[in-house]
């Protein structure tokens, strides 16, 4: 169990509910993610009218907690509104917070987001905010009020994994008190296990599982990556060394053993 703002959870997986075959699908893959977290794009899913029904409705009856998000958002204004309706909407005062400043890149506003992340906090919500892996920007997240930070691995998306691993490190060794979840970039179960393993909380991802061959076995293989990375970093890995060290040492070795071999 880890807490994750003012809930205990077992799993360090979080799953989007975007661009699935269809709700049967999305809910299999849930199932098989074991996630109890799951993220919803009010303005997006809002907007549709196929299976819209039945997604609401398998939403409500999930058990999951819902953090609903602000994707789609480019001012605060606009982020604003629809976390004040997602708050009305879910009765919760969880957000993740995202406001695009690029999009292309889907990259966020680092000013934007900061400004709407204080005001939010200061209204009451747990915000999650979605950031790049620049620290100065995290750090001013965190003078905001954010207990909760999530930095990408890469842009939205991309399935490139964690392009800036040193960017990374840094964070979670500069952030200690802040729950870090990697957010966005994660493309294969690897790169989610290599972000627990490096000591990151969770992570969260979507078209990885929602556009696989197989949503239902990739969510179940990502499961078990979230699984291993976090009990690796657990364990406390090997450091990497630059000199070869041989598993089986010759201090020791019987002197006859020498002979023999001769």
């Amino acid at each position: 169990m880890w807490t994750l703002a003012d809930k205990q959870i077992e799993s360090r997986l979080l799953i989007g509910t975007a661009r699935y075959p269809s709700p049967e699908v999305l809910q299999d893959a849930i199932t098989a993610s074991g996630s109890q977290v799951i993220t919803v794009s009010l303005r997006r899913e809002s907007a549709r009218e196929n299976n819209s029904k039945r997604f609401w409705a398998y939403l409500r009856e999930s058990g999951a907690h819902i953090l609903p998000n602000t994707a789609g958002c480019h001012s605060v204004k606009e982020a604003l509104v629809t976390a004040r309706m997602a708050r009305e909407l879910f009765d919760t005062n969880w957000i993740k917070l995202e406001v695009i400043g690029n999009d292309d890149t889907l990259q966020p506003d680092p000013f934007a987001t900061v400004e709407a992340a204080r005001i939010l906090c200061a209204e009451g919500f747990e915000v999650f905010p979605y950031t790049t892996d620049d620290l100065i920007v995290a750090e001013k997240l965190r003078d905001a009020g954010c207990r909760i930070i999530m930095p990408w691995g890469a842009p939205i998306g991309s399935g490139q994994g964690l392009r800036n691993i040193e960017a990374l490190k840094t964070m979670r060794k500069r952030l200690p008190e802040v729950t870090l979840i990697v957010d966005a970039g994660i493309g294969a179960p690897s790169h989610a296990a290599h972000a627990l393993e490096l000591g990151f909380d969770a992570v969260l991802l979507n078209t990885a599982v929602a556009l696989a061959r197989d949503p239902v076995e990739m969510a179940r293989a990502f499961k078990h990556g979230v699984a291993g990375g976090r009990l690796a970093y657990e364990s406390g890995l090997m450091e990497a060394s630059s000199r070869a060290q041989a598993s089986s040492p010759t201090v020791g070795v019987p002197f006859w053993h020498n002979e023999q071999t001769q």
